[in-house]
């Protein structure tokens, strides 16, 4: 069972909020960086628990802002990816009903970062009966993110990664390279040098 979902995201660029919402998503964001390229394996599930709280949380206080749920669901999937077997697919099924209901909200919030979780996720959870995993609905998902973010790190890094497990080891790595190039986030610098050791690592293994 893959469960390298979510690395899902560091998905996300940085965005133009206003008030309290931007400082505490930046923590958020801030904390889910350092969980997933600082501690190590065996820190990481429950340091991901906690982060969980803080995002619904922030989801709570701000239930109609697309963001918050974003986020919730990118901090669920890589919780889930710590926590690893069949006590993971609780989690991934809550990621995919937040990222659902961001869309619901705002479709293009974060440059389409629901459609790259979602995308992540519809290709790394197993399919039917265990979980709800689909090769097509992760390339719908997964082309809409490139649509409205095509020069982004990380929905460039999912498709050559869904291009590898579709066995399109060339065309995969187009979309790494182009994810390599990608313009540096402002205040990620930590997500970013994270995915493009991730993407190195990929293209050295191609």
């Amino acid at each position: 069972m893959k469960w390298m979902i979510l690395l899902l995201a560091s998905v996300i660029a940085a965005p133009v909020w206003a008030g309290d919402l931007d400082s505490e998503l930046a923590g958020i964001q801030a904390r889910w960086a350092e969980i997933q390229y600082q501690l190590p394996a065996d820190k990481k599930e429950k340091a991901f628990e906690n982060l969980a709280g803080q995002a619904e949380a922030l989801v709570d206080s701000y239930p109609d802002r697309a963001e918050p749920l974003i986020w919730q669901g990118i901090v669920l999937s890589t919780y889930a990816g710590a926590k690893g077997g069949l006590g993971a697919l609780g989690l991934v099924k809550d990621a995919r009903k937040s990222l659902e209901k961001a869309l619901d909200i705002d479709p293009a919030a974060l440059e389409g970062s629901a459609y790259t979780s979602l995308g992540s996720l519809y290709y790394q959870v197993p399919g039917w009966p265990l979980g709800f995993g689909d090769d097509d609905k992760a390339r719908k998902y997964l082309l809409k993110a490139l649509e409205l973010n095509p020069d982004g790190i990380d929905p460039n890094y999912f498709y050559g990664d869904f291009l590898i497990e579709q066995d399109q080891p060339e065309r995969a790595r187009e979309y790494f390279h182009k994810a390599l190039n990608a313009p540096e986030r402002p205040n990620r610098p930590l997500a970013d040098a994270g995915r493009r050791k991730e993407i190195r690592n990929k293209l050295d293994a191609l």
